[in-house]
């Protein structure tokens, strides 16, 4: 597979709020050493999330193996889950204005 550098359409608030609760995670859990850092953790989660690659094309991208890209992406899905709304809470629809 070849592997090239590429842009992603997203802003850096989102990789910050990320990498920030991964590393909250990260210390909560006691993880001693991992192979991507929190910051390329979260790049990796918010490529996959934004553009749908694959987890090989973000192994290869990444330098890790297919197991680890697909660990470290459904990590990272799990600790986004925790900061989404409840699902009880209704959710309202803006209403278009009217002329």
């Amino acid at each position: 597979m070849l592997v090239y550098p590429s842009g992603l359409d997203l802003s850096t608030s989102a990789l910050r709020l990320l990498r920030r609760e991964l590393t909250a995670r990260r210390r909560r859990i006691g993880t001693r050493w991992r192979r991507l850092t929190c910051g390329r953790q979260a790049l990796m989660t918010l490529a996959h999330l934004r553009c749908g690659h694959t987890f090989a094309q973000l192994a290869a991208g990444f330098g890790v193996g297919l197991a680890t890209a697909h660990r470290y992406v459904t990590e990272a899905v799990d600790v986004l889950a925790v900061l989404a709304p409840p699902s009880s809470r209704p959710w309202r629809l803006p209403h278009a204005r009217r002329s």
